[in-house]
């Protein structure tokens, strides 16, 4: 999709001004999603640019070409809420360093998209914003939810209001809207891209990750953000190659794994046919695919609820209504009632449940019974994950989602601790111990909701993943199945 338009745009058969105003069009036609929450309308200069530079031959990888970015990437002058009530009138003086990396490569920044107060979610249904509603529907008078907590960067991609955008993952929040929606969704490894303006849930696991159309658009994207950042100390130099990405990528040594443990209570018969499809297909064109057990697998969501309750009330206690963000407007004899009334007003139910949960496991008497004991599990996790790559297999495939994208009153019915337990079960493991992950869509179910599966490799073997998931893709052929 992006070299098509890059393709035009050189030819000059279409024009950056027409293409960003067709965007904006689009996103008007298509509000009834609710997948934006603030939309750019100033960016008239920066596609008069980028169009003289596509005229003088000075273009650059992304000229001209729409991106949207969830809104907890701050974005300089623009409003940036996490959906919540909290920081409703936040707009921060400078980009996140992704954010920054998109517009120097030309991208034109289209708008902010909805999400999950503060990205605690897996609908984005608990936002300030109201839900976002999935574009795939399998009855014309129900809405299915997008996922979360990325669900209005895939919504944006998935309806065509954009080609690419931008999310993060913290247990799924990339993989799991984009298994729903239909679209490519990258989690790539830990370290990979800059954190440096992502407002923070989880610091240990929360990854920048790319939602597009095609596994090739996800490496364009990728190419541009990739790189060092002095400003965060966990992204590191790894000298990784995108230019190193091949599209005729050969199977026929790959070992593959299919972990028995994903295997488990709730996945439903189509997803586990389709994952059965794929590994069969694979076994076809002469890969090796091989049953692997990885016996954490079944502890690993328990671990990951804890650890993430308790780094999400270390994080959410800056938000006082002290130095910034939302301020009761009550009055108060004492600190502590001005910093409790704030927080009770302007976080919602879920972020409230999350600090309190955190807090109590992290209370003296709690401290080594289950944060200390966490760690302790997820690095068996962890060693799980390098137990399969020091056998010599590249990749791991399992199913995204348990099923297709829920009603979305049927999610609703269940509350969310709940529902991110059962839709976050194939994809928190990857965060847990950090390696790359990638959806892609494989068909649709008998109700036309798509069905996709996920990809793990090791840590640092992005471009190989992306490779494979190239070539399952280019078999797969989803692309050609339209809304």
């Amino acid at each position: 999709m992006i070299s098509l338009l890059n393709k035009r745009l050189r030819d000059r058969t279409l024009s950056a001004i027409d293409l960003y105003g067709k965007t904006l069009s689009d996103i008007e036609n298509k509000s009834n999603l609710n997948a934006f929450v603030h939309v750019i309308r100033d960016g008239d200069q920066r596609a008069v640019d980028s169009h003289k530079r596509l005229q003088n031959g000075t273009q650059r990888p992304l000229e001209g070409i729409p991106i949207a970015v969830k809104d907890n990437f701050c974005t300089k002058g623009v409003p940036t809420t996490c959906a919540s009530k909290m920081l409703q009138n936040f707009v921060p003086t400078y980009d996140a360093t992704v954010v920054e990396r998109l517009k120097a490569a030309g991208a034109i920044i289209i708008g902010k998209t909805n999400l999950d107060e503060f990205a605690m979610g897996s609908g984005t249904v608990d936002s300030i914003f109201g839900p976002t509603k999935n574009v795939w529907r399998s009855n014309p008078n129900q809405w299915h939810i997008a996922g979360g907590s990325s669900g209005g960067s895939c919504v944006a991609v998935a309806s065509g209001m954009c080609v690419a955008a931008l999310g993060s993952d913290t247990g799924g929040s990339i993989r799991n809207p984009a298994s729903y929606c239909g679209v490519v969704g990258f989690k790539p490894t830990y370290g990979l891209l800059s954190r440096y303006g992502l407002i923070p849930l989880v610091n240990s696991m929360d990854v920048p990750g790319i939602i597009a159309k095609t596994v090739e658009d996800v490496v364009t994207v990728l190419s541009v953000m990739i790189g060092p950042d002095e400003n965060d100390s966990t992204c590191v130099d790894t000298n990784l190659d995108t230019n190193s990405f091949q599209t005729d990528f050969s199977i026929d040594k790959c070992r593959i794994g299919i972990p028995e443990e994903y295997n488990c209570e709730g996945l439903s018969d189509e997803v586990k046919e389709t994952w059965d499809f794929v590994a069969n297909l694979i076994n076809d064109f002469k890969g090796t695919v091989k049953k692997v057990s990885m016996p954490h697998t079944s502890v690993s969501i328990a671990t990951y609820s804890v650890l993430n309750a308790c780094e999400v009330a270390s994080n959410m206690s800056r938000y006082t209504g002290l130095f910034y963000g939302y301020r009761s407007k009550n009055d108060h004899k004492s600190f502590d009632s001005l910093i409790t009334t704030s927080r009770m007003e302007a976080l919602g139910e879920v972020v409230r449940s999350r600090i309190l949960s955190g807090n109590f496991f992290l209370l003296r008497s709690n401290y080594e019974k289950y944060f200390m004991q966490s760690l302790k599990v997820r690095r068996l996790i962890s060693e799980d994950f390098k137990n399969i790559w020091k056998s010599n297999y590249d990749f791991l495939v399992t199913p995204t989602t348990l099923t297709t994208a829920p009603l979305l009153s049927e999610f609703k019915s269940l509350d969310n601790r709940t529902q991110c337990a059962t839709q976050d079960y194939c994809t928190q493991p990857a965060n847990m111990t950090g390696c790359p992950a990638i959806t892609i869509p494989v068909k649709l179910s008998n109700n036309k909701m798509p069905i996709s599966i996920q990809i793990m490799a090791s840590n640092f073997d992005d471009i190989r993943l992306l490779q494979f998931a190239n070539w399952l893709e280019k078999k797969l052929q989803f692309s050609q199945i339209h809304l």
